[in-house]
């Protein structure tokens, strides 16, 4: 496999960190499972919020995506209350829909889609939306990869400095009100990230090239306790081979994510 054509995303890394093992049966082997019914309803609901929210950015028509799915106005309705900012444009202020950055570190190409970016003069902020019914914790939202290389790319990508960054979670269906959860960004934390990404890529680089080898990636420890809600359980000889409803909708949470595959 060559290095600098692999793409990844934060799902990627965050899959990785969390079990290697499940990220060679998903990215390396293309291995798929059944999605429940439930579970493709709720992500197909995020994805048509994602455009909903795309096309009024760029002043298209969404008469039609209303009319198909009526609660998405309601969402948009209880998020305009909550924050109206978000949907005024100011002087000065340059916004883009569906964002990407990239960037090539330690042989391979990350990349990242901002479901919008927001850009004044002194300051950037990345918002993204979460359609999923309740709010991650803070602490958890803190190590996740996407909230880490989300951040370090726009500062790798752009003029602004790391204290000028921030990026903000909406949990949108969120009872009673929209949440939204801030993170603000620092060059000690730019420096911590980018250390961290280039030894989890050495370790990426290391296991790919023993699986090109014929051997497997690392499994996490029966005693972590991921197996028993994993799908891929009894392929990896552990007890369990269905994942709870909790672990579905996080799933399903996953699936409105933007991804980009390798």
């Amino acid at each position: 496999m060559d290095f600098p054509s692999l793409r990844l995303s934060q799902a990627q890394l965050n899959l990785f960190s969390t079990c290697p093992r499940k990220f060679q049966h998903i990215y390396l082997e293309q291995s798929v499972t059944p999605v429940p019914l439930g579970q493709q309803e709720r992500a197909r609901w995020g994805n048509q919020f994602h455009l909903l929210m795309q096309q009024r950015e760029l002043a298209l028509p969404v008469g039609p995506l209303l009319q198909a799915e009526p609660q998405l106005e309601e969402t948009v309705q209880r998020l305009q209350r909550v924050a109206p900012e978000l949907f005024a444009s100011q002087p000065g202020t340059w916004r883009a829909a569906e964002h990407s950055r990239s960037l090539t570190i330690a042989g391979f190409w990350l990349t990242a889609v901002y479901d919008l970016l927001v850009a004044e003069p002194q300051q950037a902020q990345i918002i993204d939306w979460k359609t999923y019914w309740r709010s991650r914790p803070r602490p958890e939202l803190a190590r996740d990869w996407q909230t880490r290389l989300y951040l370090f790319l726009l500062a790798e990508t752009s003029d602004y400095a790391p204290e000028q960054l921030r990026l903000t979670y909406w949990f949108v269906q969120v009872s009673p009100q929209p949440q939204a959860i801030t993170f603000t960004y620092d060059r000690a934390q730019h420096e911590q990230t980018r250390q961290d990404l280039q030894n989890l890529l050495s370790d990426l680089k290391t296991a790919i090239t023993d699986y090109q080898a014929g051997e497997s990636l690392t499994q996490v420890p029966l005693s972590a306790g991921q197996c028993d809600r994993c799908p891929f359980a009894r392929r990896c000889d552990r007890a369990g081979d269905a994942p709870t409803a909790e672990t579905q909708d996080w799933q399903a949470a996953i699936a409105t994510i933007d991804e980009v595959p390798l």
